[in-house]
């Protein structure tokens, strides 16, 4: 606890921090005759200079020293803090835990000689990235901004989007060392309270020194941990939050990373983008389905290869099959043998495209894919329909909006062709079926994940495997939605009569 003792407080606090030549610590002289001393602390390069100077330190030496006559010395600290301090944000605390807390997340302390308690006031002002587009999900049409490493610069970007008084925002602090806040946002009235119950007992539980970024926070909260496939999403997207948010789901924002969590996550939610709903219904369904399509064509396309080139060659037309013979017959390896070394590969070009200088690393893991592409068929180590194979496959993965459930199809892929060396086409078959059974039995904070596809709910199909006209959708999920569903109160939720506008523009110009 404070003491009394403005010098005693200082040098306990020079003492705990270690003279860090960072914490800012000034005593000025301020009352009548100078009789007052008042201790300002604050971290430099967290705090904002011009705020410190202008409204704090101003007002200690030249505002107070022209009013202090006017009002009892007894009421000194009290009187700093309702007719002096000019800053917004200005709080009382009285331990020393608390100033630390405040001094090295940017805000300015105030202690003053003779009183118990401190000041703390909102100076926070370091310098960050501002906000930028996203990298990780680009879209054609839609918003262009995101998330920063600032959380309350990532609180105003929702809140810009939805502005009603029942959006909550709690944060709390999570790291022994580092006091990271975390930040929890859902809608009072849509989401269901049990959701925020869980999520806030699954943030209490959090045990660690600290919190780097948010994926620090989805490996403690995710339901299941030996899983391929994400339960809980991520995005660097304001728009894609606000319309989690405006579904019942709850959002997590953790300071210094730009990505935040949403809960719960649904397996569609992975191949659904913004831009799904920026767009016309028919374009978005055409591209969700591609999407799709792309997902079942990059896990399953090479073990195809390896099943009926080892196993089912009698399912391919005659012509295709000595044509496919006839490629292989100077390659020394199996089908799985070369399918794995051409994987491989590409998955070490992809990941060397990715950690080198943006500027060289898209044109050498093109160029490398190329040239080793092209050398190895030269050199006869892998035949022309396996690297056209391989390429189908490579960019089929990049066509999922999100980063995590590609690298689970990446991940899966490998098990895929393991099995069709093993076992060919029913082995191929095994592994979906033991797919769809580890799919159905996740859950993402107790919803099922494969909903509204297992468990089946109509309603939930308008949006899920295709599109339909906004119109249409005037329902939030219901699994995860319980409380508010509506999202339409249904005074549109009829197609737009264009016809009879029509016909009675003709009738009113036939009556002139």
């Amino acid at each position: 606890m404070l003491t009394d003792s403005l010098g005693g407080n200082l040098e306990k606090i020079r003492e705990d921090i270690g003279q860090s030549s960072d914490i800012i610590i000034r005593i000025v002289k301020a009352g009548v005759n100078h009789r007052h001393g008042v201790g300002v602390i604050y971290t430099d390069g967290l705090a904002d200079k011009e705020t410190v100077q202008n409204f704090i330190l101003e007002s200690l030496l030249i505002d107070l020293r022209e009013s202090f006559q006017k009002i009892d010395a007894e009421n000194f600290f009290l009187f700093i803090k309702d007719c002096v301090l000019k800053a917004g944000e200005v709080k009382e605390i009285s331990d020393f835990q608390k100033v630390y807390f405040h001094v090295l997340s940017g805000d300015t302390v105030i202690l003053v000689d003779g009183i118990k308690k401190a000041l703390a006031v909102g100076t926070r002002g370091w310098q960050d990235r501002g906000v930028n587009e996203p990298s990780s999900q680009i879209v054609v049409r839609g918003p262009k901004d995101g998330f920063t490493e600032t959380l309350r610069t990532n609180t105003a970007l929702v809140r810009r989007r939805i502005r009603d008084k029942n959006l909550r925002i709690e944060t709390k602090q999570i790291g022994k060392i580092t006091k990271t806040d975390v930040c929890i946002m859902y809608i009072k009235g849509i989401v269901q309270d049990k959701i925020v119950d869980e999520v806030r007992q699954r943030l209490e539980r959090i045990e660690i020194d600290g919190i780097l970024e948010s994926g620090y926070i989805e490996e403690y909260i995710q339901d299941e941990t030996f899983t391929p496939f994400p339960t809980v999403y991520n995005t660097e997207r304001p728009d894609i939050i606000a319309a989690a948010l405006l579904e019942g789901k709850v959002a997590i924002l953790v300071d210094g990373t730009p990505f935040a969590l949403v809960v719960p996550a649904l397996f569609v939610s992975f191949f659904q983008a913004s831009e799904d709903y920026y767009q016309r219904f028919d374009i978005s369904t055409f591209i969700r389905l591609l999407r799709y399509l792309a997902f079942f064509i990059a896990l399953i396309t090479p073990s195809f290869y390896i099943a009926v080139t080892t196993f089912h060659q009698e399912m391919l037309p005659t012509p295709l099959l000595i044509s496919i013979m006839a490629q292989r017959e100077g390659v020394p390896f199996p089908a799985f043998v070369e399918a794995l070394l051409m994987e491989l590969t590409f998955e070490i070009l992809r990941e060397a495209g990715t950690r080198m200088p943006r500027a060289v690393g898209q044109a050498i893991s093109i160029v490398g894919a190329l040239v080793i592409g092209e050398a190895a068929v030269q050199a006869g180590l892998v035949s022309p329909v396996m690297v056209i194979v391989v390429s189908i496959t490579a960019i089929s993965s990049f066509i999922s909006p999100t980063f995590n459930m590609a690298i689970s199809i990446r991940i899966l892929r490998f098990l895929f062709m393991g099995l069709a060396a093993s076992f060919g086409f029913f082995g191929i078959i095994l592994g979906m079926i033991a797919l769809v059974l580890h799919l159905t039995s996740l859950r993402s904070f107790g919803i099922p994940y494969m909903s509204p596809l297992a468990p089946f709910f109509l309603s939930g199909q308008k949006d899920s495997l295709i599109r339909m006209p906004r119109w249409m959708m005037l329902r939030r999920p219901s699994l995860i939605n319980q409380t508010n569903i509506i999202r339409d109160t249904g005074a549109h939720s009829e197609k737009p009569k264009s016809r009879e506008i029509e016909n009675e523009t003709s009738k009113q110009g036939n009556e002139k």
